[in-house]
């Protein structure tokens, strides 16, 4: 059984000086998950893409509920970046997992 990554705590004054990047991050993952359409066509394709779309937005919600608690969600982390690889948007899935490093460069 594999372990879990951890959540990543932030002191406040990280957060006050990266909040501005942290947000800029998952903001623009939201709008880019948002654009997406289904890879193929039918019903049964759309059913999948939007529930794919809803895990990431609600990976990025989870990413921001624990910013605003002082840390790095690690269950949102690993939700959205899970959900963005299923969208094929692997780009996108490094930048949420690199926040688990936002306050150490």
């Amino acid at each position: 059984m594999t372990q879990q990554p951890e959540n990543v705590a932030i002191s406040a004054e990280d957060r006050s000086r990266l909040d501005q990047v942290f947000m800029q991050v998952v903001l623009d993952v939201q709008a880019q998950v948002q654009q997406q359409k289904p890879a193929q066509s039918g019903n049964l394709a759309a059913m999948f893409h939007k529930e794919t779309v809803s895990e990431a937005l609600q990976g990025c919600a989870m990413l921001i509920a624990g910013w605003n608690q002082g840390r790095v969600d690690a269950a949102g982390v690993n939700r959205a970046a899970k959900a963005l690889r299923a969208l094929e948007l692997p780009e996108l899935a490094e930048r949420v997992e690199k926040l688990r490093g936002i306050a150490e460069g």
